[in-house]
């Protein structure tokens, strides 16, 4: 169970299996083990929905899975974003902020990388579709997505923001950062 949405978090992107561009064509961009490292524990291994933005660049729908993969069978849990943009380039050291706004599904195992595949272009359909839906678009233009670098500014209240005026309602913002040490 996610503990209250949205979901931030915010990190620089690294290297991961080499998957998701080579094997699937649907690349990924990676969060470090420190970011993995600070989740919480009761938060589900699965398939989420949400918003994403590389550096200071626009806002784009995104998928993302947080757990360990197990048709590869990974030993370390991962986060591992789709964002649903064709980048020119890869984006390796940008900084990455993203929005969970929903649960989609568990992680599941696979006959053979075409299930993989119909899968998350199954789960990124999903995404699309609900993402246009109010309770979730309002989140596009999170405070979140307008911060330089640290994401949830708190003033200790109910992790209201407090250098944002905005009417979007925020119970709790659990943001987790990890700032790129070598920028």
């Amino acid at each position: 169970m996610i503990p209250s949405y949205p979901f931030l978090l915010s990190g620089p992107v690294i290297k991961g299996f080499g998957r998701g561009s080579k094997q699937l064509g649907i690349p990924t961009a990676n969060y470090p083990d420190e970011i993995v490292e600070k989740l919480p524990a009761e938060l589900n291994s699965g398939i989420y929905f949400g918003w994403a933005q590389v550096d200071s660049g626009p806002v784009y729908c995104m998928v993302t899975s947080i757990g360990w993969n197990p048709y590869y069978k990974n030993t370390k849990k991962s986060v591992e974003t789709h964002i649903l943009h064709e980048f020119d380039s890869d984006f390796y050291g940008s900084n990455l902020k993203i929005c969970i706004v929903e649960y989609i599904r568990p992680e599941m195992d696979f006959n053979s990388v075409d299930e993989l595949i119909t899968m998350i272009k199954d789960d990124i359909a999903t995404a699309k579709e609900r993402l246009k839906q109010p309770q979730f678009e309002k989140y596009r233009t999170h405070p979140f997505f307008s911060q330089e670098k640290n994401g949830c500014e708190s003033n200790g209240k109910d992790g209201q923001h407090s250098s944002h005026t905005t009417k979007l309602p925020i119970a709790c913002c659990l943001t987790i950062v990890i700032e790129d040490e070598a920028k």
